[in-house]
């Protein structure tokens, strides 16, 4: 079932507000890391609990992701859509009036339920509208507006928490979340329930959601003990989670797609893999520009806003070139250039000039502007119509995982070479060290993800 509705919808109205809301999350996501050494200040927080501002977020939404995705798939991925915005306006505002880091944490994780529900529906909704012929040029300009956020973030961020402060940082979501709210109930009519009448698997939710956090969450502990038993446990749960799924009548996850389509499994194992090499750019580069270059907020986001801006202009022109040429061909082009712009960027030192830190963000951007717009579109175009959501929740999943292993990474390698201490003007040479050897290590990840980009097979042929 495509749509319940006695007019159709305009495809405008749904690009226009998916598109709104795809601005919003990156813009909060790249604004608070513009406003983390000012909360490290405030909260006395070191380098590895500052890094869980950051992944509390993408945690939470990793962990629920698929299951909401399902679960708008069976009831109305409207339904849901409206939720994800309606919870993130309220977290949001818990976020700004945060009496401490404890709480900080908390309120994130809590806005990570909001962002999973808009991330498993928005591309779903805006796949259901769009024919196959028009659908990368849509999710290239919806990728455009992904950028756009990125874009205007650091920037805004940076002013944002010179002068006004970082709890204002988190308000400004306000009038953008109750715009998309009030755009939703008046022009986004009818509802889209493509698996109508299945069931929900709850438990096959819950195991899915206890392995991805404790695998996750035990790679930010990583090299205790207790880092390993996480682990450990989360590849155990996930092994169960395979096996029950196999069997459900009702799969919150169909496993099979993995086994059955390549097209579908190897989009998303590329996606899991350049987002695990890129996310965590944004991160050092901000530290990186404030504690060793000496910038403030607002001039760091200016020289961060290069990247974002390349991946805005260039995801439209991706998303129609993925319309006429094979998905894969442009997004292996993409993923080489992400890894030139993280081999530059390890070569960073303090006295590196700032035009070459622009050109060197300006090659990451171009890189990941050809990747992400194609990989999209194959991934929503190699299924039926009834896995939107999941496919759309799927990929989404490989986004936050991906992040997720790009912010564990950088946590491990603060906590063997920094350690629990906070970043200052004194410990600038250990952060630069730590900083080269991410940048390495993520090079080196993105070039091996050429591959499975490469190897997906052809989406033409696929059904719709």
């Amino acid at each position: 079932m495509q749509m319940e509705t006695s007019k159709p919808v305009s495809k405008n109205v749904v690009l226009f507000i998916t598109a709104t809301s795809s601005f919003l999350t990156p813009l909060m996501g790249s604004a608070v890391n513009l406003a983390l050494p000012a909360l490290g200040k405030e909260f006395g927080m070191d380098a590895v609990t500052l890094a869980w501002v950051s992944t509390a977020y993408l945690l939470s939404a990793a962990a629920f992701l698929v299951p909401f995705g399902r679960i708008a798939d069976i009831f109305g991925r409207k339904k849901v859509f409206l939720f994800g915005i309606a919870t993130l306006t309220i977290t949001s505002l818990f976020c700004g009036f945060a009496p401490s880091s404890g709480f900080l944490i908390l309120f994130r994780v809590l806005q990570g339920l909001g962002g999973a529900m808009i991330f498993g529906t928005g591309v779903a909704i805006l796949t259901s509208v769009y024919p196959k012929e028009e659908r990368g040029k849509a999710l290239g300009i919806n990728t455009a507006s992904v950028y756009l956020g990125l874009s205007a973030g650091p920037f805004l961020g940076g002013i944002i928490t010179q002068y006004l402060g970082w709890r204002f940082v988190f308000f400004m979501n306000l009038p953008i979340c109750l715009f998309i709210i009030a755009m939703v109930l008046w022009r986004l009519r009818g509802e889209w329930a493509g698996a109508r009448g299945e069931r929900v698997d709850i438990l096959g939710s819950l195991v899915y959601a206890l392995s991805i956090t404790g695998f996750i969450y035990g790679l930010s502990h990583m090299p205790s003990a207790l880092g390993g038993v996480l682990i450990g446990c989360g590849i155990l749960g996930f092994m169960g989670f395979i096996i029950w799924e196999l069997r459900a009548k009702s799969p919150v996850l169909d496993v099979r797609l993995f086994g059955l389509n390549r097209v579908f499994a190897m989009s998303n194992l590329a996606a899991l893999i350049n987002y695990a090499a890129t996310f965590a750019v944004g991160f050092l580069v901000s530290l990186y520009l404030q504690y060793v270059k000496g910038l403030s907020p607002q001039f760091a986001g200016i020289v961060m806003i290069s990247q974002p801006v390349v991946q805005a202009g260039f995801s439209p022109v991706s998303g129609r070139l993925s319309d006429r040429i094979e998905p894969r061909i442009v997004s292996s082009v993409g993923m080489g250039l992400s890894s030139l712009g993280l081999l530059l960027m390890a070569f960073v030192t303090r006295t590196t000039p700032l035009g070459l830190i622009i050109l060197n963000l300006i090659v990451l951007g171009l890189g990941f502007a050809l990747f992400s717009s194609p990989n999209t579109n194959a991934v929503m175009s190699s299924v039926e119509q009834r896995f939107y959501g999941v496919a759309s929740g799927t990929l989404g999943t490989m986004r936050l995982v991906g992040n997720m292993l790009s912010m564990a990474t950088v946590m491990l390698i603060f906590a063997i070479i920094i350690g629990k201490t906070q970043i200052t003007s004194q410990t600038t040479e250990i952060f630069l060290r730590s900083m080269r050897v991410a940048f390495f290590l993520f090079s080196g990840v993105c070039a091996a993800g050429v591959v499975p980009s490469m190897v997906r097979g052809r989406v033409r042929n696929q059904p719709v």
